[in-house]
């Protein structure tokens, strides 16, 4: 996979170069509304637009699932491989000049996660993995404490932001969590929050109704770095589901267990 890896990298740097070069120009970009609190701009389209011409050009055959423009190429079997991008995650944050945004890319295939990119183009920071192969940012390798606990731990997770028939549910997650650990940080990107739980930044994470393509580079590079993923079922579904909680695994499960019982048979 080290030649799909390194695809990969390439087209985030690419997209990464796109984003910045917006970053002092938001005013003068064509914003668009998906539905409530979902928002597209030009530099999304853009930067996605880049990626695929890079992954297409190396990979023709390969499926491509993205964020803006949909399926390209469908393959009925699940051992076809898929590349499944966020052009630009924390588009809200980018539109209001918030610098905590990234460009996200991975391959599935044989119905796994393979790869893993993740990047920040503005800490220029690269986070990657590829299954049985480690997480790494930049040169670095990257593992999860596997001692941390709950208690004392800083936990990352996303406000319901445009579907609120869970709100209640979330909001009782949230009060718990919020009294067993250090602390809860919403920082607006599910892809970085899942970059810095692998890197120890953040030691658990945890969020309703995200997209695959939010969700599917972290999730291979927390997994890599030593950290548990599961849906809220504590199953392996969560690029379906988009429910995910993730950490170390005593975080996890700890997790895990305060959402089951905000959440069972609800």
């Amino acid at each position: 996979m080290k030649g799909h890896l390194n695809t990969a990298i390439r087209a985030a740097r690419s997209a990464g170069d796109i984003i910045t070069r917006y970053v002092d120009r938001i005013d003068s970009l064509k914003i668009g509304t998906k539905q409530h609190n979902d928002f597209v701009s030009e530099v999304d389209q853009l930067a996605e637009q880049e990626i695929i011409y890079t992954l297409k050009k190396a990979y023709p055959d390969h499926t491509i699932l993205a964020e803006e423009s949909g399926t390209h190429n469908l393959q009925e079997d699940n051992k076809h491989p898929t590349w499944i991008i966020d052009p630009l995650d924390g588009t809200t944050n980018f539109l209001h000049g918030f610098p905590q945004f990234a460009v996200s890319i991975a391959l599935k295939q044989d119905n796994k996660l393979q790869v893993g990119v993740i990047y920040d183009p503005m800490r220029q920071e690269l986070f990657t993995a590829t299954r049985g192969g480690g997480a790494r940012l930049n040169d670095r390798r990257i593992r999860m404490n596997p001692n941390t606990k709950l208690e004392g731990s800083l936990i990352a997770t996303g406000f319901p932001y445009y579907r609120y028939d869970y709100l209640d549910q979330y909001m009782e997650i949230l009060k718990e969590v919020i009294t067993k650990t250090a602390g809860v940080r919403r920082p607006g990107s599910a892809a970085l929050d899942l970059a810095h739980t692998a890197a120890g930044r953040f030691d658990g994470f945890w969020e309703f109704n995200l997209q695959a393509w939010d969700i599917a580079a972290g999730a291979l590079i927390v997994q890599e770095a030593g950290g548990m993923v599961s849906d809220f079922e504590n199953g392996q579904e969560y690029l379906e589901s988009g429910n995910i909680v993730c950490g170390s695994p005593r975080v996890q499960q700890e997790l895990f267990e305060i959402i089951q019982r905000h959440t069972a048979s609800k």
